[in-house]
This record gives structure tokens, sequence and C-alpha cells, in this order.
């Protein structure tokens, strides 16, 4: 299996890498390698590579500063995950995205299930809803990982 995973640098996808690595041939690119403020670069490199699964763990992670910056939020958080879906579809690959939360209000008192309408209060929330909104629309198949606290070791 040839997995493309996007983010390596991240907390996330630091530890992503030791564990995919394990299920296939691994590339693994960070900001250097592949700039999520270039979205047609993104789609060559994917083009490029082929792979059979596209992990994104990419995004505009500041959720304070995406305040002060929504076009570069909306542009890595929604616009270039939207295009990584394009590709995927075309290719026949899974994308596997990882989001948040942050796409609900945070009210209530019992844990979040997928049925539940999301209702983001920022920036960051909704550029993270408009991007879940654009890999659904793409046709590709997709898995959409909603986290909350994220530990590791790094």
């Amino acid at each position: 299996m040839n997995i493309l995973l996007l983010g390596k640098n991240g907390q996330v996808g630091w530890e992503l890498q030791r564990s995919l690595g394990v299920l296939g041939r691994l590339t693994a690119l960070g900001h250097a390698e592949a700039d999520f403020t270039q979205p047609q670069t993104i789609a060559e490199t994917v083009r490029a590579l082929r792979p059979d699964v596209i992990v994104n763990a990419a995004a505009h992670t500041a959720v304070d500063k995406a305040e002060s910056e929504p076009d570069l939020a909306r542009l890595l958080n929604a616009t270039t995950p939207g295009v990584l879906a394009e590709e995927a579809a075309r290719l026949g690959a899974w994308l596997i995205h990882y989001s948040t939360d942050y796409v609900f209000d945070g009210s209530g008192s019992r844990p979040w299930v997928e049925t539940d309408a999301p209702a983001p209060l920022s920036v960051y929330g909704r550029t993270k809803l408009e991007g879940e909104q654009l890999i659904q629309q793409s046709g590709a198949r997709h898995l959409i990982l909603r986290t909350s606290w994220v530990y590791a070791a790094r």
C-alpha cells in the first residue's frame, strides 16, 4: 500500500509516522515539501505520488490566531483539503482527514456523535467544517476524524 502523510511535523503527524510506516510504503511530507498555501502544488504532488491512501494531518491549528487570519485559515483548513479530496477521488484513493470538535459549539452535557448538527463559534471551527464539507462533496472515499485533546510525547 502506498500511503501519503501530510503534516508530518505536527503533533498528530509526528505520531502517525511511527504507526503508518508498518502498513506500507510511507511518504511523509511536512510544510517544506507540501505547502498547503499552494493547493495546485499539493494536487501535483498527489498526482505524482499516486497514493492509495492520503492521510491529512496538516492544518492551521492556531485556534486564536485564525481569528486574525481567516483567509489563511480557510486556505489551509478548507480549500486545500478540498483539493486533496478531488485528487483522491480521481485516483480512487482513500482520504483520511483530521478535523476537530471545534465544529460544535461546546454546549451540551454528552459526548458528540456524528449526527449532531455542527455549530462552530470560531474561524477555526468554521474553516475546519468547510473543509469537511468539501471532502464530503468531492465523491472521494473518506474518513473524517474529529479530535479534541491530543496528547503525545512530543
